[in-house]
């Protein structure tokens, strides 16, 4: 949005309920009533509901269902994650752009949201349903100071960040639970999953784009026919509809938070929150590697670099990557 626009909504949103008129505002940012009146159409087009009156002046109703920067920004308590918003009505892959903007020097916390995505993507290739303006696509920018052998763990301490959100906008907190290593859960349906690319030099991490998607708004009976016995949505298990910008917020605040203990103690100190939300302990499991290899056998726990500890045929392995399927369902 552009500046004027921008400072006449900040202006009506810390006025409230009391109006102001077009010579209040045109004082007030040194510009002429009709440039006011401008920028008040250029908002009311872009869905934002303000009143008129004579003698009175103008008055914010209410904001449209959109993740515009404007509204994220309105409230947003961190200190560095999505001080840098990038907003897009529709993109193929909120990752893709991200990595793009990594390796043209954007800054740690940068954000790219998009309303819809065309080509959504999940772990292993997998398509991720992304219909617009119901849920929430996001795709981070970090620059934290590691090895790329401690990479796999930051995957495991930003579903917590997502599942303490979900949990925080759901108002139950012992529903939602973590699946390793990447998607979080209510009452062991999908609401949300997360895939972690990064670029490196040698062996350090130069940058890593953290791609989130959270079912918000969407009606599960919309969903493709090979997700909709395993996905559900925010809203639906709640009963009401999720206002996507102030879980947006909270998500950020949420994730700044565990991202920086992350990177001070590593994933060690964030292990007890991890623990407190992984219920895949002693439940059997089907692991298919990324070359395809596949091993069956019990949970045993987390090793402090994340890694999956697996019982097969009386043995212990880890595992650092691969995807799960508990026993008896396709979760």
């Amino acid at each position: 949005m552009s500046a004027g626009p921008a400072r006449v909504l900040a202006a009506l949103r810390r006025a409230g309920d009391r109006p102001l008129t077009g010579v209040d505002l045109s004082r007030a940012h040194g510009v002429s009533r009709t440039q006011v009146w401008k920028d008040v159409e250029t908002l009311r087009a872009r869905g934002y509901r303000i009143e008129a009156s004579a003698g009175d002046g103008y008055r914010l109703l209410g904001a449209p269902d959109r993740l515009y920067p404007d509204e994220i920004e309105a409230g947003l308590e961190t200190r560095w994650l999505g001080r840098s918003l990038h907003y897009l009505d529709e993109t193929d892959s909120t990752n893709r752009v991200a990595a793009e903007l990594a390796r043209e020097g954007a800054p740690h916390g940068a954000a790219v949201i998009a309303e819809g995505q065309t080509a959504g993507r999940g772990r292993l290739g997998r398509r991720f349903h992304s219909p617009p303006y119901e849920n929430l696509y996001v795709s981070i920018v970090l620059r934290p100071t590691l090895s790329v052998a401690q990479a796999p763990a930051w995957i495991l301490a930003s579903a917590v960040g997502v599942a303490d959100a979900v949990a925080a906008g759901l108002g139950r907190d012992d529903a939602v639970e973590i699946k390793w290593p990447n998607d979080v859960l209510i009452d062991g349906l999908k609401a949300a999953g997360i895939l972690m690319e990064l670029g490196a030099e040698a062996t350090q991490v130069a940058w890593m784009v953290l791609g989130i998607g959270v079912n918000l708004n969407v009606d599960p009976a919309g969903f493709p026919e090979e997700f909709r016995a395993r996905a559900t949505s925010l809203a639906d298990r709640r009963g009401e509809r999720v206002d996507r910008a102030a879980f947006t917020r909270a998500l950020f605040g949420h994730l700044e938070s565990v991202l920086d203990s992350c990177a001070k103690q590593g994933f060690r100190g964030i292990i007890p929150r991890f623990e407190a939300r992984f219920h895949m302990r002693d439940r059997r499991v089907s692991l298919r590697e990324v070359d395809g290899a596949v091993h069956e056998g019990r949970v045993l726990g987390i090793d402090p670099d994340g890694a999956l500890l697996l019982e097969v045929k009386g043995t212990a392995r880890r595992f650092l990557a691969g995807d799960v399927t508990l026993s008896g369902s396709e979760s």
